[in-house]
């Protein structure tokens, strides 16, 4: 009957190979279903390729289950087969993952622990402790269970050591900085995690580093985070740069793979015909040896021929090309973060997060662009098109597909405040429509964003000078979101819009809102809202006349804005109301240098509103000191840009969205009934700890599966506070 077996396995080789995964399915239950017994151990190897095809090519996670939880019934009579019971424990480990079933998950994977632990002898069992320490790890992430999450990932960093591995040590070390960025309690703890990453990366010999893409990418985006989150924006972005130029050098390799690639199809197409003339066939032969070394020089031998090693399959799945994997850890370790596709997504996202302060509205264009119409594509391959909902998503799909949601919210989020700062308001309207309508379809996937998209039409209506409707969505959002950092931002925001309205009793609703925030600046990680609670009480201030002390608060605000912040906007914004105060006490020479400065900054940064603003008080300066020619050319510039603004706020205030997204209400959107909610809630969720402004960051939810750890966070934008 062995025989048999063999026969029935290669023969699903091949319909797998020819894509024909139920006639290869077929052929492996036919072993399992046969009225003939066969040896426990050829049926447990049958059961668990079959398990591994339905993972790897359909959604039917309970069928593979039930052929996984059969084979541990079957391994139970027989002693050995150490390896077996390892695969079996990790796939089935992740078919509770995928259900759910976190409980049971946790179970298995300590049982296949305690089988390392006692048989597991040599490299191949610390391999297998690996990997149940790594599935350990995001099962008790899912549960919130940081410290139990930690403890697991320093015994599969242990166990690396021992094996002298230093890229399996690095695997663990950034996934420890990964939870450490989660729940960040202790600064020095994050601090010490990514010293520790930078050691083991540098003890990785250069050659092999070039050949661990994945770390590179995972490590690399963990630093940018950390950094981001303490505002240390000048080495975030070298670290950016970093990313930018492996993304572009590899995608130009992988371009170049995929042509030699067509080649060698045609190649082999040639070949096959059996009445090629033998100088013909040998020439062919001969370019097909030339162009699979070149193709393994690229990408390595497995790829060709399809063979892959051992390793847990994908959920959700589409199948990807080569080249589409970005490797964390060797089999038989859940070897992938994200995939390729979500990974330069976020790539391109850091780009634009960067370059938009800056006012580098071209590039960060075509990057919204970029990333937005490949995060379309990937859904398309979850079963989004449009007028899909979250309730039509397969079970198995609903964590990938959230990842890439959440990833293109946050491109629409940088497209609306690039559009604001440009004051292009109807286009800003649309991109923040197309948020509300992707909420509308996905709300329980993506409750985080409602906080972000009351957010922005707070930005949307103080833009175009509605400031009580501004303040109202911003003491919204406020409201809907457990972020200190966030809830700050958003009341300094409004603030700044009842700062605006410009009355007795607003100035006292603002003081209201910047005290507490004021009082409380040096309790936040980074200095972010610290330098906008200085602008709004130094903004405030001069508005109540309190000149002199507006200046000192908007002079150290200044300062540590232009030293850490680099945002550009916000530098103009400060230098604008600096130069105010200093024409208000007289002193024209400073007013005059500032105001120069403020302008050539909103210049660049297309900003018409604080251009209008800056001109003015051009103007009022050149009246005072007696300038008539510079008055008169000055008063004409101004008015230009005035006319300018007024066109395009007559468009915004003629679309037939705007009464709608400024309105004192939230957006109703379509409520899910009892049992659409409870499917949904099993998938990626959703309450994301939004607490790391102007990035795209890291945390933790529940209930939820994750993968490799990582929920993506949302990031918020810097208002217009002008």
């Amino acid at each position: 009957m062995d025989g048999v077996a063999e026969g029935l396995w290669e023969l699903a080789d091949l319909h797998e190979k020819n894509g024909e995964i139920a006639k290869s399915v077929k052929c492996l239950e036919a072993i399992c279903q046969s009225t003939v017994s066969f040896l426990p151990v050829i049926e447990v190897k049958t059961r668990l390729r079959i398990a591994t095809m339905l993972l790897k090519h359909s959604h039917n996670v309970n069928h593979a289950k039930s052929h996984l939880e059969r084979s541990q019934l079957l391994l139970k009579s027989i002693p050995s087969c150490f390896e077996l019971k390892c695969r079996a424990y990790s796939l089935l480990s992740q078919c509770y993952h995928v259900v759910g079933a976190v409980s049971s998950q946790k179970q298995l994977l300590n049982k296949g622990l305690e089988l390392t632990a006692t048989f597991g002898e040599g490299f191949s069992g610390k391999l297998w402790s690996c990997n149940f320490n790594s599935q350990l790890a995001n099962a008790l992430i899912i549960e919130g269970d940081y410290q139990g999450s930690i403890s697991a990932l320093e015994h599969g960093y242990v166990c690396a050591s021992e094996m002298y591995y230093p890229e399996l040590q690095m695997f663990f070390a950034t996934s420890v900085l990964h939870v450490h960025l989660m729940q960040w309690e202790d600064g020095s703890l994050v601090e010490g995690a990514v010293n520790r990453c930078n050691g083991v990366w540098e003890s990785i010999d250069h050659d092999k580093r070039q050949q661990c893409l994945g770390l590179f990418f995972y490590n690399e985006l963990l630093h940018i985070f950390y950094l981001l989150r303490i505002c240390d924006y000048k080495n975030a972005g070298q670290h950016v740069d970093k990313l930018d130029a492996a993304m572009k050098t590899d995608s130009q390799k992988m371009q170049h793979v995929r042509e030699l690639s067509k080649e060698l199809n045609i190649v082999n197409e040639g070949l096959s015909q059996p009445d090629l003339p033998h100088r013909d066939r040998a020439t062919l032969s001969s370019r097909r040896i030339i162009l699979e070394e070149e193709i393994n020089n690229f990408i390595g031998p497995s790829s060709i021929g399809g063979q892959e090693a051992l390793e847990p399959a994908y959920f959700g799945n589409v199948k990807r090309e080569f080249g589409e994997k970005l490797e964390l850890a060797p089999p038989p370790i859940d070897g992938e973060w994200l995939p390729k596709s979500a990974v330069y997504s976020l790539v391109d996202l850091m780009v634009v997060v960067f370059g938009r302060p800056k006012g580098l509205f071209k590039e960060c264009g075509k990057r919204i662009q970029s990333g937005l119409n490949t995060i379309q594509a990937e859904l398309v391959k979850y079963g989004i098109a449009d007028g899909a909902t979250e309730v039509d998503l397969q079970h198995s799909a609903i964590w990938m597909a959230g990842v890439y949601l959440m990833i293109l919210m946050q491109f629409l989020e940088n497209k609306v405040a690039m559009e604001l700062t440009r004051s292009e308001f109807v286009e800003a309207q649309e991109a923040l429509l197309e948020m509300r309508d992707w909420f509308n379809r996905f709300p329980t996937i993506l409750q985080a964003c409602e906080s972000l998209i009351e957010m922005l039409r707070g930005q949307y209506a103080h833009c175009v000078a509605c400031y009580s409707e501004a303040a109202f969505h911003f003491v919204e959002a406020a409201k809907l979101t457990e972020s200190k950092s966030a809830q700050a931002i958003c009341e300094v925001y409004a603030a700044v819009s009842y700062i605006c309205i410009g009355d007795p009793d607003s100035y006292a609703k603002a003081l209201e809102l910047i005290g507490p925030v004021y009082r409380t600046i040096d309790s936040f990680v980074g200095v972010r809202e610290k330098t906008t609670a200085l602008f709004a009480y130094g903004f405030l201030l001069m508005r109540q006349e309190n000149l002199q002390e507006a200046r000192v608060r908007l002079a150290s605000g200044l300062q540590t804005t232009h030293t850490t912040l680099g945002n550009l906007q916000l530098v103009s914004q400060y230098l604008t109301v600096l130069g105010n105060l200093a024409l208000a006490l007289h002193d024209t020479v400073q007013a005059r240098e500032i105001l120069r400065s403020s302008l050539t900054l909103a210049k660049k940064l297309y900003d018409i509103p604080t251009q209008i603003w800056v001109l003015s008080n051009l103007t009022a300066l050149y009246e005072q000191v007696g300038e008539k020619g510079s008055e008169m050319e000055n008063r004409e510039y101004e008015k230009k840009k005035v006319d300018d603004l007024q066109k395009r706020l007559a468009n915004a205030y003629a679309s037939t969205h705007h009464l709608e997204l400024i309105e004192k209400s939230k957006f109703q959107v379509r409520r899910l009934n009892e049992v659409d909610i409870k499917r949904a809630i099993a998938g990626p969720s959703t309450r994301v700890d939004l607490d790391i402004p102007e990035s795209i960051g890291l945390s933790s939810s529940t209930p939820q599966p994750s993968s490799r750890l990582m929920d993506v966070d949302i990031g918020r934008r810097v208002t217009r506070k002008g």
